[in-house]
């Protein structure tokens, strides 16, 4: 199960939701326990994972995510929030999504913590080499759809520092097997990768280990086509899957 926020405010879509922006500040829902995401292995993952379960680093509301999002851009047409809805239970406590809809366009947030198969808490955020994604390792992604287009970006915390990694949507949720998730995305059917016809979202992290990347793309996600991310181990078409992030993607216009 999965922890929701849904905005129910309508109102227009952010004026600069097609265009690239300056890298802005912090993220709260990013910066909260930065100390955590430092220390290596299932330890700190479990750590971390109980820390939010208490009600710690994780944001609902109106400044969580909707005032900044990767690479700097504002709320991406998020209303301020009304309501939200959060399914019994609390659902996954690594996690915490925010999702509007207004005006023929869509805005979506998704953030969590790293955590290896078969943890104690579980996570919908998996880490399958922990030397290149620690557990506590935290990422945020973001997705902003109009019917001009879609832009992916992705904020990352606590991996490996000074280090190249590939990162694509790719169609199917995340499981403890690493090719749960199945193949990348791809707007047309295509026997080879190509970043104009999938989302890449290659980065190379900085000495704190924190990276960012952002794709824009002028198609739109098919219904329930696009489900994940995956890290891989270097940049390009393929390499070896590191980490896999379950992520609510969604066509354009869902009101």
């Amino acid at each position: 199960m999965t922890a929701w926020m849904v905005r129910t405010q309508r109102g227009p879509a952010h004026p600069n939701s097609g265009r690239r922006g300056t890298a802005g500040r912090e993220d709260d829902a990013m910066s909260r326990g930065r100390g955590v995401s430092r220390v290596p292995g299932l330890l700190a993952g479990t750590a971390a994972l109980l820390t939010l379960a208490c009600g710690v680093g994780v944001a609902h509301g109106a400044d969580g995510g909707a005032s900044d999002a990767p690479g700097g851009h504002g709320a991406h047409g998020a209303p301020a929030a009304e309501g939200s809805a959060q399914e019994p239970g609390g659902g996954d406590p690594s996690r915490t999504d925010d999702v509007a809809a207004a005006g023929g366009s869509s805005w979506m947030r998704a953030a969590g913590v790293f955590s290896p198969p078969g943890s104690f808490v579980p996570s919908d955020a998996l880490t399958y080499d922990t030397r290149l994604v620690p557990a506590g390792a935290r990422i945020e992604v973001t997705q902003f759809a109009d019917p001009s287009g879609t832009r992916v970006g992705a904020r990352l915390r606590g991996l490996a520092p000074g280090r190249a990694y590939g990162m694509h949507v790719h169609t199917s949720p995340c499981g403890a097997d690493p090719a749960a998730a199945g193949p990348h995305y791809q707007h047309r059917p295509a026997a080879t990768a190509d970043p104009v016809n999938e989302v890449w979202l290659d980065f190379r992290t900085d000495e704190e280990g924190d990276g960012r990347a952002e794709a824009l793309h002028g198609w739109g996600f098919r219904e329930d086509g696009a489900r994940s991310v995956i890290i891989h181990d270097r940049q390009g078409g393929a390499g070896e899957r590191a980490a896999c992030f379950t992520v609510p993607f969604g066509p354009h216009g869902q009101d």
